[in-house]
């Protein structure tokens, strides 16, 4: 099943069909490693130009061989192994962060005509195929259990070091991980009910008339997933795995040279994969108007990474804005406003469905829905206002005169 996804698997396997895959697998690698040092260059330049600083600005053009320049003194340093750490576990856990990254880009659909009914095929080697690695039938499905399996890496990172800092680092770290993984994921479900499939290409297909997603939704299932995004990918505000004001470094701290190195590229890997996502599932992919019919087959693929990289100066922008949060108002945010809103909301693009389907009037069931939601909001607002109040012990008269003894 998941090899007939592919139209390049219709008429068997070959060596030109071989060939065609591992094309697609270094030009896909290949593509998300450069993008990554360019993205660390353009984060440090961005960054110093909204705090009135240079950036870098010595190695190679406009500094933007710094990122290799660091790469290269990070590989020669030495690679440290606490005495007390799992010594499997501690070397194997920095690829369970880094690998799902790149498994997860590979299901996204970077170029392709979908207009007009097009299937968003293109020829290579006189073979037609998408413009990804691979498009299972339950791609979203396989990005959220990828993203499951890289709360592993930082979970057993900090456990194997054999170090209480690492380990606290670690906990937070998964505990928020886990948290707003609940709220993408019903957003992510919002998409499927619009969209009525899995595999991303048929959502991208799904968008062709400028039906984009992030409208069919209603904006919020879009809002929900940028805001759980960016806390899933530990990016400022929600950077409390690293707050160096309550922990020692968070859960790489006994980590040095390539394998820290690792976790570095894992997080910026993993901000340019979630941009792309966002852009497959809510924005069109890459959707969009064919200016000069020459170079047709290159638009879509402008068009893509032109909506990336506003995805990745949105991350940057709000890094150089925002201060960060506490912990207290982190977990309230994912559990007490993300996961409830993004439920109420798939509830409601599910009524509409049925209503749909059934021919009753969807104002109807829209002005139901809204105050449906209105009245479970203001009864958990009430709830969580109550809890807190209960939480806050009372200063009564024993308290006082124990203050003033």
């Amino acid at each position: 099943m998941v090899l007939a996804a592919d139209p390049l698997f219709d008429a068997g396997v070959d060596g030109r069909v071989l060939v065609v895959v591992l094309l697609k697998v270094g030009v896909a690698f290949a593509l998300l490693l450069v993008a990554v040092m360019l993205m660390i260059w353009f984060e440090r330049k961005l960054i110093g130009d909204m705090q009135n600083r240079i950036g870098p600005a010595v190695a190679g053009p406009w500094g933007i061989l710094q990122t290799l320049a660091d790469g290269i003194k990070l590989f020669f340093k030495e690679d440290l192994l606490p005495d007390q750490a799992d010594r499997t576990v501690f070397r194997l856990a920095p690829y369970l962060s880094l690998v799902p990254a790149f498994l997860t880009f590979a299901i996204v659909p970077i170029g392709g005509n979908f207009t007009d009914g097009a299937d968003g095929t293109v020829s290579l080697l006189g073979r037609r195929t998408l413009l990804q690695v691979a498009d299972p039938p339950v791609g979203i499905l396989l990005f959220l259990a990828l993203s499951s399996i890289a709360v592993y890496g930082v979970m057993l990172a900090g456990w194997s070091s054999g170090s209480k800092y690492p380990l606290l680092g670690s906990v937070r770290a998964t505990a928020q991980m886990i948290s707003y993984e609940a709220a993408l994921g019903l957003s992510i479900a919002s998409v499927f009910l619009v969209s009525g499939t899995l595999s991303t290409s048929g959502i991208v297909a799904g968008q062709a008339t400028w039906n984009w997603n992030v409208a069919a939704t209603g904006v919020v299932p879009f809002l929900v997933f940028v805001v759980a995004g960016t806390a899933e990918l530990n990016r400022p505000p929600f950077d409390l795995v690293e707050a160096e004001q309550e922990l020692v470094g968070g859960f790489h701290t006994e980590y040095s040279s390539i394998r820290f190195a690792l976790f570095y590229l894992a997080e910026f890997m993993n901000m340019i994969t979630m941009s792309a996502i966002a852009v497959t599932l809510f924005l069109g992919g890459p959707n969009g108007p064919i200016l000069i019919d020459g170079i047709a087959w290159m638009w879509p693929i402008l068009w893509f990474f032109l909506k990336v990289l506003a995805f990745l100066f949105t991350f940057v922008w709000l890094r150089a804005t925002l201060p960060r949060f506490r912990y207290d108002q982190l977990m309230d945010l994912g559990w007490k406003v993300l996961i409830p809103v993004s439920l109420g909301w798939f509830l409601l693009i599910a009524a509409l469905n049925v209503a749909r389907d059934r021919g009753w009037p969807v104002i109807v069931v829209v002005a139901v829905g809204m105050l449906a939601l209105l009245a479970g909001s203001a009864l958990l607002s009430g709830a969580i206002a109550k809890a807190g109040s209960a939480e806050r012990p009372a200063v009564g008269s024993d308290d006082r005169e124990g203050l003033h003894s």
